[in-house]
């Protein structure tokens, strides 16, 4: 297909699409001509890595052409694929004394003994945990991780096993490597809006039932 075709299919414009190609996040096409290219599905499936990051995810183009980098390199395991995409996520750590951010991996690493998992493949999600606990008890939430964690613990195994079944099912490496990194950056925000959801539907029940806490 021409650039056209692929802006036309893909949702991007042109000038976009020419854009990508400058930096080196998209693959050029078949050259056909002095000023023309032919494109074709891999070309649409790598802009779709691309919208989803940039887009859903928030990141910058620097950041987008590490992630490709990683999922070019096909004899990437996939674990270090994940902790790639997930690393790319991560928002900045707050500045912590060493007590405070010792307090707060303790923490995450009691819930996640508790369930005998490893603290290994996930190391950049662990840190934004700690990170986050750490915001927590400097805005006077010293003990909300240990409330919290179990539930949220529970609910994300749930979602794992279901992302873990679905990129399997793909079946071939980049189908499962593009399951992997879009699943990732929507499933993030999908979460974020189902806990608001939620939020409303239980403050809705509670309401209903006249268990509102008094002032």
């Amino acid at each position: 297909m021409r650039i056209s075709e692929l802006s036309e299919r893909s949702g991007i414009a042109v000038a976009t699409i020419k854009y990508y190609l400058r930096e080196g996040l998209l693959p050029p096409g078949e050259r056909t001509g002095p000023n023309q290219a032919r494109y074709g599905d891999e070309h649409l499936r790598r802009l779709r890595l691309i919208r989803a990051l940039i887009e859903v995810g928030g990141l910058p183009v620097a950041t987008v052409g590490d992630v490709l980098e990683a999922v070019d390199t096909p004899d990437l395991p996939m674990f270090n694929l994940l902790g790639v995409v997930q690393g790319s996520l991560t928002a900045p750590a707050p500045s912590a004394s060493d007590a405070e951010w010792e307090r707060a991996h303790e923490t995450v690493r009691a819930e996640m003994d508790r369930r005998s998992w490893s603290m290994t493949p996930a190391a950049p999600a662990i840190e934004a945990l700690t990170a986050v606990l750490v915001r927590a008890a400097q805005l006077g939430y010293p003990d909300w991780g240990e409330s919290a964690l179990p539930a949220y613990f529970d609910g994300a195994r749930i979602v794992a096993e279901t992302d873990v079944a679905t990129a399997l099912a793909a079946g071939e490496r980049d189908a499962i490597v593009d399951v992997v990194v879009v699943h990732t950056v929507l499933g993030d925000t999908a979460l974020a809006a189902i806990r608001r959801i939620a939020q409303a539907q239980v403050s809705l029940e509670t309401l209903a039932m006249g268990t509102e806490p008094s002032t």
